[in-house]
């Protein structure tokens, strides 16, 4: 998803228009429109950063085909951050989420299939409002009593109402992988696409996530908090196209997540490398707060 001048950037810099269309500094936003993070809930819970299609809590919601369960999921949030780049111009943007999973491949194997589809508007310099769409399947697992976590899929990224001569939209492979040790539990994630955003060729996203729960700020059933942190960076080959001043750059978000009576209210900071100067001069890549919440059904 970019957004900026080449819309790719919030959730994740990744798209960018076509270089002959764009001067250097709408040619970064173009980068905003691409995804984010899942956020799905992602943005707000995994901070960035989105979270696409995931299960993240894989709480079985509704009954599905071959014993299989959906889950819903909607989010309000006052800016939409894919890799620390905004793709709403710095605005709120509206982002809901259907997930399905498979049943478990039996008892003592915790294998299993899914499928997500989520949206968000957005809102980019060069082609103004619209609609980001994540369409994304893959196969997950668990070991060692579900405190390790693997989960290998492909996301495609789809910018409806915007024209092809754009390239926006692309594929990507994403790599997960994720352990409890009870007091934290620490992710590493990598996606790579052979053709990015605004068609930039080869592009590479990596990303830890460290999320701490805090069981001493309990001060109910239906209250709880964690903390989290995350560290990415985004190597792109044809940078120019894909809406960022360098061949790569580093993006980062602190957050607290408070769960009450089922909404996830998030409250976060994020932030990048990319000089002012490097994001058409605005303050789309600069440090910020933003907040969110989120509600699963």
């Amino acid at each position: 998803m970019v957004t900026a001048w080449s819309t790719r950037s919030q959730r994740d810099p990744h798209r960018t228009r076509a270089e002959d269309r764009w001067s250097p500094h709408t040619l970064f936003y173009r980068s905003t429109v691409q995804r984010l993070s899942r956020v799905s809930l992602c943005l707000a819970s995994w901070a960035v950063c989105g979270c696409s299609a995931a299960w993240a809590d894989e709480r079985e919601r509704w009954n599905g085909p071959f014993g299989g369960a959906f889950s819903a999921n909607v989010t309000v949030t006052s800016d939409y951050s894919y890799a620390g780049i905004s793709q709403t111009k710095l605005g709120p943007a509206f982002q809901m989420g259907l997930d399905y999973k498979t049943a478990d491949v039996s008892a003592n194997v915790p294998l299993w299939l899914y499928l997500t589809a989520w949206g968000s508007t957005i809102d980019f310099p060069t082609t103004g409002s619209g609609v980001e769409i994540d369409l994304s399947g893959g196969l997950k697992f668990h070991a060692f009593d579900r405190k390790l976590s693997v989960d290998f899929g492909y996301i495609r990224y789809l910018y409806p109402g915007i024209p092809d001569t754009f390239a926006y939209d692309y594929g990507e492979l994403s790599l997960n992988v994720g352990y409890d040790f009870g007091v934290a539990s620490l992710t590493g994630r990598v996606r790579y696409s052979p053709n990015s955003f605004s068609s930039s060729g080869i592009t590479w996203n990596k990303r830890a996530l460290l999320s701490v729960p805090l069981p001493f700020l309990r001060f109910t059933e239906n209250l709880s908090f964690r903390a989290y942190g995350s560290l990415g960076n985004i190597w792109v080959e044809r940078f120019v196209a894909y809406g960022i001043p360098t061949s790569d750059y580093w993006y980062w978000q602190l957050g607290l997540v408070t769960t009450a009576y089922g909404f996830d209210v998030t409250v976060a900071y994020t932030d990048t490398s990319i000089e002012p100067a490097g994001c058409g001069f605005t303050d789309y890549c600069a440090g910020r707060v933003f907040f969110s919440v989120s509600k699963t059904f």
